[in-house]
């Protein structure tokens, strides 16, 4: 089993280290290590008389000191020049202790930083979630969902090409029934057929492209006062014409028809 070791508010040695840097004014970079090492030593020794357990961590450390003053007590080696390039074996024994200090600042400036969110965010009490449904818009159906003015437009033209390849001669007349006769005509069909139809069905095989064309302007009607709906089962079925109940009780004498 670990044993963790703490200190005043040292956590491991390179805690102790950075402690010992900020209180020195230092540069981190050209650490006295000398000094450091004598302080560092310090505390372990204050430690053994408080009859504390010395974690092998910060024993490490110190003898990691001692090696690196032991270092830069040692002359400095001669510049071997090799072939007239001169090569400098001059390295800094501090600067591995130096690289471990700087990564041990920066996670530790990130713990404190979330921790500092933590204390702020234990401070926020939440409410309940409530239940918004009934102020929720209430959403009108389209009643044309499902089925876009493409797909009439697609039955209109099959309609008109039916017609066309009966072969009658056009005759230009007055219209024999008008849009709203022909809208109370639809309604009392669909009645009739249990409130739904195919829209193929209302095109027979003897309606003139006038009629066509007035039973295709009537279906629209319906549509926009939400008397009937269209749907189809799949892509290219028949469209499906159907009574709406729940639509608005508009009668077939009040619409603003005059065509």
């Amino acid at each position: 089993m670990s044993v963790q070791y703490k200190l005043e508010a040292f956590e491991g040695p390179l805690d102790l280290l950075l402690h010992l840097i900020d209180k020195n004014e230092v540069d981190i970079y050209n650490i006295p290590i000398s000094d450091i090492t004598n302080q560092y030593m310090s505390y372990l020794s204050s430690m053994d008389d408080l009859q504390m357990d010395i974690t092998s961590d910060f024993l490490v450390m110190a003898a990691t000191l001692l090696s690196i003053k032991s270092k830069m007590l040692l002359p400095k080696p001669p510049v071997i020049d090799l072939d007239g390039l001169e090569l400098d074996t001059d390295i800094d024994p501090r600067m591995e202790l130096v690289q471990k200090l700087l990564e041990y600042r920066k996670f530790k400036g990130i713990a404190e930083h979330l921790r500092e969110k933590e204390i702020g965010r234990s401070l926020i009490y939440m409410r309940e979630p409530e239940d918004l449904t009934p102020y929720q818009p209430k959403v009108i159906v389209n009643p044309l969902i499902g089925l876009h003015l493409a797909d009439i437009m697609f039955a209109f033209q099959h309609a008109l090409r039916r017609s066309v390849s009966r072969n009658r001669v056009t005759k230009i007349h007055r219209d024999e029934i008008s849009v709203k006769d022909r809208i109370r005509q639809l309604v009392e069909a669909l009645e009739e057929q249990g409130g739904q139809m195919l829209f193929s069905r209302l095109l027979g095989e003897e309606m003139t492209r006038e009629d066509i064309i007035v039973t295709f302007l009537a279906l629209l009607e319906l549509i926009k006062i939400k008397k009937v709906s269209c749907y189809q089962h799949n892509l290219f079925d028949e469209i499906v014409i159907r009574l709406r109940e729940e639509g608005e009780q508009i009668g077939i004498s009040d619409l603003e028809v005059d065509y």
